[in-house]
């Protein structure tokens, strides 16, 4: 069974009323709710209101519902509080290994630059090397869960020669700032808001460790009951893209306006931050795979998955 957190027990209870009458709402869908984090392509979309204009001539509104981190937007796809949402590449693999109930329906870029291992300046940590024995921030199951355990790789060193810390962004930066941790491997705008704190020494990027996508991920049933929907989605998805590519100067503004995080990590964050939504192709898939195979060989899911049984394909495809 899928664990949920006591953050979704909530939307799980609204998600059970609404499968009551599932059958009939698969004819009738008023709104599409979508989970989204404080950065990246949905953010855009968000605003610019793209997927509401593309859903507009089905009578379809559009919900968003922000989430601190991938694994609870995992969950609420799971139990149906949402449709549709972004997240990295590890929290699937963790979702799937638990059965949620959720399908790959499109790739996005790697967080890249804008994903790091970081220390304090001051720290005597200079390289991955000398985490042995140090305390480390991560959220469990998220993207930057396998940036650690990838660069701890690369660098020789086991999993067990560290402290992993499982903490949200937010208990993690409050760790970090009272030294309660002696490194943090998160993602942005939470490392970009970091280094307009601390001016961090970067340890690892995942651009320079992993060549991994993100993923919009779809609720199964959703997806099957509504496949149109979900590719009117991914298109509009794709239109944001290319308006955050043409209007570079306007894209950090832009998150500022709907996450509320300062305008100055934003800045950062837009920065380094790719665009683009496309297929899942069979090399997608090789990579996800290997990452999902790296966790189980570890022991952190409970147990191996095939990445291919969880990507939907619209119909006529």
């Amino acid at each position: 069974m899928f664990n949920l957190t006591r953050r979704v027990v909530g939307l799980g209870l609204v998600a059970a009323t609404v499968a009551l009458s599932f059958g009939a709402a698969a004819q009738e869908l008023k709104q599409l709710n979508i989970g989204y984090q404080k950065t990246g392509l949905p953010v855009i979309a968000r605003q610019q209101q793209v997927i509401e204009k593309a859903l507009s001539d089905k009578g379809v509104a559009v919900k968003w519902v922000e989430f601190t981190a991938g694994p609870p937007l995992v969950e609420a796809l799971n139990v149906g509080a949402i449709d549709a949402g972004w997240t990295g590449d590890a929290p699937p693999i963790f979702g799937q290994s638990a059965g949620a109930n959720i399908v790959y329906a499109a790739a996005l870029p790697s967080n890249g630059d804008g994903e790091a291992v970081f220390v304090k300046p001051a720290s005597p940590v200079q390289s991955v090397a000398d985490l042995k024995g140090k305390r480390v921030g991560v959220g469990k199951g998220t993207s930057a869960h396998n940036l650690l355990v990838a660069a701890l790789e690369k660098a020789g060193v086991s999993y067990d020669q560290i402290t992993p810390v499982y903490l949200s962004p937010a208990d993690a930066a409050a760790a970090f700032a009272s030294d309660q941790i002696d490194a943090w491997a998160v993602w942005d705008p939470f490392f970009a808001i970091a280094e307009t704190r601390y001016q961090p020494r970067v340890l690892a990027r995942s651009s320079e460790v992993l060549k991994v996508n993100t993923y919009f991920l779809a609720n199964k049933d959703f997806a099957k009951a509504h496949p149109e929907i979900v590719t009117t989605t991914i298109s509009a998805l794709g239109e944001a893209a290319k308006w955050a590519d043409q209007n570079r100067d306007k894209v950090a503004e832009a998150l500022h306006e709907v996450t509320g995080v300062p305008l100055d990590a934003q800045t950062i964050a837009a920065n380094r931050t790719k665009f683009g939504i496309f297929p899942i192709t069979d090399e997608i898939v090789a990579s996800q795979q290997a990452t999902a195979d790296r966790f189980y060989k570890l022991g952190l899911i409970p147990k191996a998955v095939r990445i291919s049984d969880a990507v939907w394909t619209a119909p006529g495809n």
